[in-house]
């Protein structure tokens, strides 16, 4: 039953989401602004000194030095911030607390295969507890996977022969979808999982029950 129109962003559940989604935003509205503004000029230019005449002659133009410098220093202004803030969310990404709870994790053609530091094992489907910080440590048995949660804004690829990680921590409770971001065969849409997301005491319950 159709139920009215899907969301346009996947849930914001982790702490790293929000600071992707702010960069994200502001790289969207930097570049709608320049496009409007952009469009805009290159009318208001062609209406206002359009050849009123077919004998008319446009005036010779020199000199210009500070409007040069000007369109040169803001863009590099702009590129110098965008690039600080991107540098900024990167390492933040790349960088895991000291203190985290580490999952390992194997990709197969085509699931995913989870191990928690007590034995706990999963297929295709991962808990974890709100407010923690999650380490996943990941392999590939076969070709090159990739791990993607939308919700909270983290894709890593998956590779044979290599150990990569990935690192979240979940902001509220709930079940997430999880992907394989890189073709991996013919099964690879099929490829899916979920994250589940529980309170501490759930958490702790489910490891010794589940």
């Amino acid at each position: 039953m159709w139920t009215g129109i899907p969301p346009l962003f996947p849930d914001s559940a982790s702490t790293m989401a929000p600071r992707v989604d702010g960069l994200y935003f502001f790289l969207v509205g930097l570049t709608a602004f320049f496009s409007v503004l952009i469009a805009f000029m290159v009318v208001f230019y062609a209406v206002r000194y359009r050849r009123r005449s077919p004998d008319g002659v446009g005036a010779r133009i020199s000199g210009g030095l500070v409007l040069e410098i000007t369109w040169s220093i803001i863009p590099l202004i702009i590129v110098l911030f965008i690039f600080a803030w991107g540098a900024s969310v990167f390492f933040a990404m790349a960088r895991p607390p000291d203190e985290t709870l580490n999952v390992y994790v194997v990709g197969k053609q085509w699931m995913w295969k989870f191990q928690h530091l007590n034995g706990q094992r999963e297929i295709n489907e991962l808990h974890v507890p709100v407010g923690r910080a999650v380490k996943l440590i990941m392999t590939s048995e076969d070709v090159i996977h990739d791990v993607f949660v939308p919700a909270f804004r983290v894709k890593a690829d998956v590779l044979p022969g290599r150990y990569t990680h990935l690192w979240f921590e979940p902001t509220k409770a709930g079940r997430y979808h999880l992907f394989c971001a890189e073709y991996c065969g013919t099964r690879h849409s099929g490829m899916v999982g979920e994250v589940v997301v529980l309170e501490p005491a759930d958490y702790e319950a489910w490891l010794t029950t589940g």
